[in-house]
């Protein structure tokens, strides 16, 4: 049986760079940096490069008639310049007029919801070919904005034609509540769940500082091997362990060399056509990668209702969701780029499909950690299948999966990647289900099929999860279930958010303020500590 000509294929991808070159603590030389469009076209053509030709004039000819095509241009929004429609000012730079624009809302799971939705949209025929684009010029704001001149960047903003269509949810991912007690950031929520996930443990707080920084340690060694990353210089366990003025406290018990590396000047770019429509450009097949299962989840929204802060049912359920749909199983996948933006992350990830993350034997970052690797905002995952779409080509036969979130363990997606086409027995997916009614799949699973590409989101599966029922009013007498120090710019402790639970099972939020307190909670167990919530602030004394 032939390949479905209508079969989503990525035929590209691309990575870019700019690391800060001694000169460009000048005022003039930081203006003359690329903006973040600039480093969108950039990753864009090398996609486009990638995607065919062996000589460097082929590659050029080749790469331009993909773009000519009248793509999709399809861009994670940058969150380091304001765009009013970036895809049409990368359009116009290029050269390029793409059938449609579109940007993705805030959520770090936004490149693979957009493949997803890209490789229904083929499937389906809506489209023929689309380019996905994401990253930021951090760096160069950040840096513009600390310099002493002040130099003023004088970055476009808008974009010729309509507006863009906007993909995603734009909703946010805290309560009022909750953002009043401090978890405004990823960070100190995520700490959250470190915390918790040490406690379920049953490590002390020194154990498990010394885990995580292992973890790490591993991690920058993956980064250092990519030639795009933004750090290649690996970092030892005890180097990430010693608290200081190049790592100091953030958020406990994270510093600041295991937290996102967000001062960055990174895009990636993948292209994805139809089989037909590839085929048709010449470009060659030993180049492409297939999505073959994509599955878009979500936990409880709020943190405040949460069933706990050690386990994410939407990772576990979503991550078994795609390899059932890809036709294997989580043992059976090559590769894994998992979500490494903090620890806990990825600890969980691991923790749901099984993986050990002591295995050395086993690849489960292709990308390395964000603290080393680079995390250009949303678009970080982009990176990773990027990274993902040439470690795949060196192992023909491969399967690998790659995992994203957005915000506090909020939204989840999952996709599944492999160098043969859907039901092809040597990809490992010959006996892929259908989807629909699968009973690999949890009941009321809503599943989708376009020409073999398979999406699900078990929506309706993890909302019967267990879930914390809100009271933001509580006063009285609470348990810690978890909580997370953090620390003002000159490395004093600043306040505690403690998650609590009342007597009657019930979780509300508070913080400690007083200094004794704050010293206990970083060298003694926090969690489980008995203690009085009274007007917002914990007495655990």
């Amino acid at each position: 049986m032939g390949i479905d000509p209508r079969t989503p294929v990525v035929v590209g991808a691309g990575l870019v760079v700019c690391r800060p070159e001694p000169g460009d603590q000048d005022a003039t030389s930081l203006v003359a940096r690329p903006d973040p469009v600039d480093l969108l076209g950039r990753a864009v053509l090398s996609a486009a490069a990638d995607s065919s030709g062996t000589t460097s004039e082929e590659r050029e000819s080749a790469g331009r008639g993909v773009l000519e095509g009248a793509p999709s241009l399809r861009v994670i929004s940058p969150s380091s310049w304001t765009y009013e429609n970036p895809g049409a000012v990368i359009a116009d730079r290029l050269g390029i007029v793409p059938s449609e624009t579109t940007v993705t809302a805030i959520g770090g799971h936004g490149p693979l919801f957009l493949l997803h939705r890209t490789a229904l949209d083929i499937g389906r025929g809506t489209i023929d070919v689309a380019v996905l684009v994401g990253g930021e010029s951090a760096y160069t704001r950040m840096a513009a904005r600390h310099h002493p001149d002040r130099p003023t960047l004088r970055w476009a903003q808008a974009g010729p034609g309509p507006p863009p269509v906007v993909v995603g949810s734009a909703r946010r991912f805290t309560t009022e509540a909750e953002k009043a007690c401090g978890l405004g950031a990823a960070v100190p929520a995520l700490a959250l769940f470190e915390n918790a996930v040490r406690a379920a443990a049953h490590r002390s707080l020194f154990d498990h500082r010394g885990e995580i920084t292992a973890l790490w340690s591993k991690l920058t060694e993956v980064a250092s091997r990519q030639p795009t990353a933004w750090h290649r210089t690996p970092s030892t366990a005890e180097e990430l362990a010693a608290v200081g003025e190049g790592n100091p406290w953030v958020s406990y018990p994270y510093s600041g060399l295991l937290t996102p590396e967000v001062a960055v000047d990174q895009a990636a770019a993948v292209i994805v056509c139809s089989v037909e429509r590839a085929t048709q450009l010449g470009l060659p097949s030993d180049q492409w990668v297939f999505p073959l299962a994509g599955v878009d989840a979500a936990d409880h929204w709020f943190l405040s209702h949460r069933a706990d802060f050690s386990s994410s049912p939407a990772t576990e359920i979503g991550a078994a969701a795609a390899t059932a749909l890809a036709g294997t199983g989580p043992d059976d996948l090559d590769l894994l780029d998992l979500d490494a933006s903090l620890p806990a992350t990825f600890q969980i990830a691991a923790g749901a499909i099984g993986a050990d993350t002591a295995d050395r034997s086993r690849c489960l970052s292709v990308t390395g950690c964000q603290s080393a690797a680079g995390s250009p905002g949303d678009a970080a995952a982009l990176r990773g299948l990027a990274s993902m779409v040439g470690a795949l080509r060196e192992r023909p036969g491969s399967l690998g999966m790659v995992t994203a979130i957005g915000g506090y363990l909020t939204a989840h997606a999952f996709c599944v990647l492999g160098t043969a086409p859907p039901g092809d027995a040597g990809n490992g997916n010959g006996g892929a289900p259908s989807a629909t009614g699968d009973p690999a799949l949890p009941d009321g699973t809503v599943t989708e099929v376009a020409a073999g590409f398979r999406w699900a989101d078990p929506r309706q599966a993890i909302a019967a999860r267990p879930q914390r029922a809100s009271d933001a009013e509580a006063d009285g007498e609470i348990t810690v279930e978890t909580y997370t120090v953090t620390y003002d710019d000159d490395g004093a402790p600043e306040r505690a958010v403690v998650a609590c639970q009342t007597p009657v099972g019930h979780r509300t939020w508070g913080n400690v303020t007083d200094p004794d307190q704050l010293a206990l909670l970083v060298t003694e167990e926090g969690c489980g500590r008995l203690g009085r919530l009274r007007h917002g602030l914990v007495d655990l004394g």
